[in-house]
């Protein structure tokens, strides 16, 4: 299978650099429902135009509708899905399951790629989207080459090879959603992994060697460019939607050369100039990522979340007026540079050289003095940020253009005919009857000649088929307006070629409300949490810890809560589970006894509906719902087995990356920090303070206070919500009597 060179898309003039640098294929988002709702995108008729544009250039389009979906939008989403397929995208890219399985339904016909906001990272949630009867799977960024290789599915595999790294499991985090109210499962996220933190251990700062300790490199895979071809992705994913279109076409325009170099067995490496230009338009240090199996130092800089472009020179000396730079690269007016020390940058509008003249550049080994208008005080190394002439010179592209054949026949008494073919679609235009020429006839030199003249199409004529009588003559005009009009009508088909839509009627849902009444639910993580629970007789408790499950198992009220992220399953058919991810729902589906975590995301009843059919019993809503989306949820498939959490310390992050293992312990191996019995947190700069847990290779980081929904009680009770959660943290016993007391009293 030919292997697709993917890349963004945030507005239209990055659509055509791109196009034009070479990707096979683009994915943008519209103005509603997309991950990256912070990006120009694309309103609906800019839509279609792009679409157009795409199909013009035999590129595929993919556009996002990757946002968990709320109750209230569930029409407003599947009319928009319905307008994109009518207009002939090639594919809707989804995270929100529920919908998944109703534009499956609705709309048979429309492929559908999974979004890495799915959290897909193992084989068994992979053969639940195969029997859903999506194309492709994007799979989390976290998975290595080695784990995809071994995926053996039907689906088509996309991965990341390039762009912006999440330090925490794509769809699996809700630290802006907690401190901004911003989700980042509804395209709002405020990148809080890129501000500054301190660790601190037992509650005393540990000296790091920078601030961002949640602030990943940016993914760069260049020099593995023969084995990403080599694998069994299908197509390689350029991040960017919210970057700037020069950095999108230089970064398509040099995976395509390496692309193109291995399939005609050439080098697959870049020069030392391309790698320094990719430096220069955006990087925060690169890594290879976890596709790579990069971790720690090599995977995160904490130094700097921004852009750092690339060293350029020194300070060496500074006044309140001037800063004197010793260049070891060129350096021009308009420049963007940052000085490392300070950490803080400036547009360079003045240059003087040694005279104290004005000049527009400097070249290595120069001495030169900028204007001081930031206050800097200190030496130290200068970084340039931005290059004006860089920037120029890929403002400045050749447009791609499409190879066409041309058939021409001409005979006296017949009509003159044009064939024009993309080796696609097939044009046939006849003009009037060709004459006898009185005196010097059309020659065929001259025919072809006005036929090749293409100018601004986007097309090139790369074979061409004379039939022309000698003796004939066919006016100039008539030549120059039937090339126009075959032109102009491939273009036509090109733009709007599309499937068939086929549009199914939805299937109704059921409504099934809960035949009992009041239950309460805890999760615990200690024994006294549960025999605390135990002595207020709550209905269904949650332990985190196996053995304490086995302990305990035979009660029938106890449960096992799976971790969120699996890569194989334990034998645990028979046993009573919380599941927090979709592969553990499809591998013990036969299991009676199922109950489903707010982190699969579910905020609309299709997502509710799709979970019963799978056999779920109970299912956690996500905690970003509102009451009122609450209240619709049990509007259309009633209050059965819906369960809230209404108190609890909850999960910001769940990271592969261990800050403990690089920051305490220097990447070195064996390491055992956190097995040292010692409190480990993160403090932002407002002082709050986010507890580590590590487990299993996994970071969890929890928010610094509690969900409480105290408050919503009495909305929830008029919904009616009959299963109220409770997550325990570090409680004592007492403190968990209080709570669940409290509560009671409020609900009775």
């Amino acid at each position: 299978m030919k292997k697709e060179l993917l890349s963004p898309a945030g507005d239209f003039e990055t659509l055509k650099q791109a196009i034009h640098n070479g990707c096979d294929a683009v994915y943008l988002g519209g103005k509603r429902f997309g991950a990256r709702k912070f990006a120009s995108n694309f309103d609906d008729q800019e839509m279609v135009k792009a679409i157009q544009y795409c199909h013009l250039y035999g590129v595929k389009i993919y556009v996002t509708v990757n946002t968990v979906i709320f109750d209230s939008e569930v029409e407003d989403c599947l009319d928009y899905i319905t307008f994109l397929h009518q207009n002939g995208v090639d594919a809707v890219i989804m995270q929100d399951i529920g919908m998944i399985s109703l534009v499956r339904q609705v709309l048979p016909n429309l492929d559908i790629h999974v979004s890495t906001q799915a959290h897909t990272h193992n084989i068994e949630q992979i053969k639940l989207l195969e029997k859903l009867g999506v194309t492709r799977v994007v799979v989390a960024r976290e998975m290595s080459l080695d784990e995809i290789q071994k995926l053996d599915t039907t689906l088509e595999i996309e991965a990341f090879i390039h762009g912006a790294l999440c330090v925490c499991y794509s769809g699996q985090c809700l630290f802006s959603s907690l401190l901004l109210n911003r989700s980042g499962n509804r395209g709002e996220c405020a990148g809080i992994c890129r501000l500054p933190f301190t660790l601190l251990e037992d509650g005393k700062e540990i000296k790091t060697d920078g601030k961002y300790l949640l602030s990943p490199k940016e993914l760069n895979t260049t020099n593995h460019i023969q084995d990403l071809l080599e694998s069994n992705i299908t197509s390689f994913k350029i991040e960017g939607r919210m970057k700037n279109p020069t950095t999108i076409g230089f970064i398509t325009r040099l995976y395509r050369m390496l692309i193109d170099h291995y399939e005609k067995g050439e080098k697959v490496l870049l020069t030392e100039e391309e790698q320094e230009k990719l430096m220069l338009l955006f990087n925060r240090g690169f890594t290879e990522g976890y596709l790579f199996h990069k971790q720690g130092k090599e995977l995160m800089n904490i130094s700097s979340p921004n852009h750092i472009g690339i060293p350029i020179g020194k300070v060496v000396d500074v006044n309140s007026n001037r800063i004197k730079i010793h260049l070891d690269k060129p350096l021009a007016q308009g420049d963007g540079i940052r000085f490392q020390t300070e950490q803080v940058g400036m547009m360079v509008n003045f240059i003087y050289d040694k005279k104290d003249n004005l000049i527009s550049s400097a070249n290595y080994g120069d001495t030169v003095e900028i204007d001081n208008k930031i206050g800097i005080k200190s030496c130290g190394t200068i970084l340039k940020t931005v290059d004006v002439k860089l920037l120029d010179e890929l403002k400045n592209y050749s447009e791609k253009k499409i190879p066409i054949s041309m058939k021409v026949t001409a005979s006296f008494g017949k009509p003159f005919q044009l064939e024009v073919t993309d080796f696609f679609h097939t044009i046939i235009v006849e003009d009037s009857i060709v004459e006898k020429a009185t005196g010097n006839g059309t020659s065929s030199h001259r025919i072809l000649e006005q036929l090749s003249k293409l100018g601004d199409t986007p097309f090139i004529l790369d074979n061409r088929d004379l039939e022309i009588e000698e003796g004939i003559f066919i006016p100039i005009s008539k030549i120059n307006e039937i090339r126009r009009k075959a032109i102009s009508q491939l273009i036509e088909v090109r733009e709007n070629s599309k499937k068939d839509v086929v549009v199914h009627d939805k299937i109704l849902l059921d409504r099934k409300n809960s035949s009992f009444g009041l239950k309460f639910t805890a999760l615990v993580r200690n024994e006294e949490q549960l025999q605390a629970c135990l002595e207020e007789n709550i209905d269904t408790i949650y332990v985190t810890n196996q053995n304490l499950y086995k302990k305990y198992n035979d009660r029938g009220n106890i449960y096992f809560r799976m971790d969120r992220v699996l890569s194989s399953f334990p034998n645990m058919n028979q046993e009573k589970l919380l599941i927090g991810e979709m592969g553990s729902i499809y591998y013990y589906q036969s299991n009676n006894q199922l109950n489903s975590d707010y982190y699969l995301n579910v905020t609309n009843s299709y997502h509710v509906a799709y979970l019963r059919n799978l056999g779920v019993s109970n299912i956690t809503l996500s905690i970003e719902n509102s009451c009122n989306e609450i209240e619709s949820i049990v509007d259309h498939v009633g209050n059965y087995g819906l369960e809230v959490l209404v108190y609890g310390k909850v999960e910001a992050m769940i990271m592969k990356y261990c800050p403990l293992k690089m920051l305490i312990n220097q990447d070195k191996m064996p390491c055992n920090v956190c097995h040292n019995g010692k409190k480990y947190e993160l403090k932002d700069r407002n002082g709050e303070k986010y507890p580590l847990i590590q487990d299993k290779e996994l970071t969890h980081l929890f928010y610094y206070q509690n969900l409480n929904l105290e408050n919503d009680i009495r909305k929830l009770k008029q919904v009616p919500i009959l299963r109220y959660r409770f997550e325990f943290f570090d409680e004592n016993s007492s403190q968990v009597h209080d709570i669940l007391k409290k509560y009671k009293t409020i609900l009775s």
